[in-house]
């Protein structure tokens, strides 16, 4: 099968080999220049997602990543921005703060773990 591309405006025109019967497709043809993705199907949630009562007494993990470091302590009193937790993805680190004043009340997490977005780090009373 011959195909033409165009790749930064230039035109190539490539001989294709189809290994495999091809399927049948849907319906829907995307305008050129368009591509279609089709959905991924969507996971059950982990155990480490789990849904809390009230959801201003945590705090969640925005991103997947490892925990570099954990700057909250179980009982302290904490401030709207402070740091929490100091979590590495993609070798930059991003701190995570305190949405409001509170007490912390539990640290799931300790430098080294694997964390899941969404995944609660702290606990508040």
């Amino acid at each position: 099968m011959k195909l033409k591309i165009t790749v930064d405006g230039k035109l190539y025109e490539v001989d294709v080999e189809v290994s495999e019967p091809e399927r049948a497709r849907p319906g829907f043809v995307a305008p050129i220049g368009q591509v279609r993705v089709p959905a991924a199907p969507v996971a059950a949630p982990s155990a480490a997602v789990e849904p809390v009562g009230d959801e201003s007494k945590v705090c969640r993990s925005p991103f997947a990543g490892t925990v570099s470091r954990v700057e909250a302590k179980v009982g302290a009193q904490i401030q709207p921005n402070e740091v929490l937790v100091v979590i590495e993805a993609m070798k930059m680190e991003t701190s995570i703060t305190a949405p409001a004043a509170g007490k912390v009340a539990k640290v799931n997490v300790a430098p080294g773990d694997a964390v899941k977005q969404g995944q609660v780090l702290v606990v508040f009373e």
